[in-house]
């Protein structure tokens, strides 16, 4: 993405053109981590982050976080919506930013004076603003940018009845880049937030780990309890699967096990 295309600013249409308050020319702001999930903390220990966001010229930052790490300072530019991702990884554990669900914000609809306060509903928004901006990028003709979302009602829509159960409880299920990508298209539509065709794998005894517990890569998917004749939930996309003793990565097609080194 380069900036001119990040500054770049259009009025849109359905759930659009939201007016933040914005908090003038201040840049300087701390990102604030959220506590990780009980049973990924149980199983991986503490996480490193990796830590993104775009700076007031528009241009991509990262920086790598230490396991306890809580807060870190970052630029955002004063008067344009941006996104903050913070991905969790265990490296000595074989699991590289980008495997497991990101934490995330939106500038400034997150920020709380020098805060910017990122939180796992809030990844599920910073990544669908950057798919987004990603297909905006690819289709000349779409029209609907980011930028101009009306993130508050976007977010409020998980709380929504409306919405299946199976999303509400996790929005990781659905398809994000499939969903900007008719967005930007066309308009948003609620209705489209669906969870995606799940399958079931079910892998024999005496092949995976049979006591303890397995975490899924979302952030709000349950653990699953070990045991015998495992069966996991499956779809298209690859889905990470990790326990005490190693890591099942499987979709409707194939799987494999990787048992961590001793």
């Amino acid at each position: 993405m380069n900036k001119l295309f990040f500054a770049t600013v259009l009025t849109t249409g359905l759930l659009l053109s939201a007016c933040p308050n914005w908090p003038g020319e201040k840049t300087g702001y701390v990102a604030r981590l959220p506590e990780l999930p009980a049973h990924w903390t149980e199983v991986l220990g503490e996480a490193h982050w990796q830590l993104r966001w775009f700076d007031p010229l528009g241009e991509r930052k990262q920086a790598v976080l230490m396991p306890g790490t809580v807060r870190f300072g970052i630029e955002l530019a004063p008067d344009l919506p941006s996104p903050v991702l913070a991905f969790p990884f265990w490296p000595e554990k074989g699991l590289e930013p980008g495997v497991f669900k990101p934490a995330g914000a939106i500038f400034p609809h997150d920020a709380a004076d020098s805060d910017v306060v990122l939180s796992w509903q809030g990844g599920i928004d910073a990544v669908f603003f950057m798919e987004l901006a990603g297909v905006r990028g690819q289709e000349p003709g779409g029209k609907r940018l980011p930028w101009n979302f009306d993130w508050p009602r976007f977010r409020r829509l998980f709380g929504d009845t409306v919405l299946k159960p199976e999303i509400r409880a996790d929005p990781w299920l659905a398809d994000w880049r499939g969903i900007a990508g008719k967005t930007v298209l066309s308009g948003f539509d609620r209705r489209r937030l669906v969870p995606e065709a799940a399958g079931k794998l079910e892998i024999g005894p005496g092949i995976l780990p049979e006591t303890g517990i397995w975490v899924g890569s979302s952030p709000f998917a349950p653990p699953l309890p070990a045991g015998p004749g495992q069966v996991f939930p499956v779809r298209g996309t690859p889905e990470t699967w990790v326990c005490g003793e190693g890591i099942l990565r499987a979709d409707r097609e194939a799987w494999i096990w990787l048992a961590h080194s001793p």
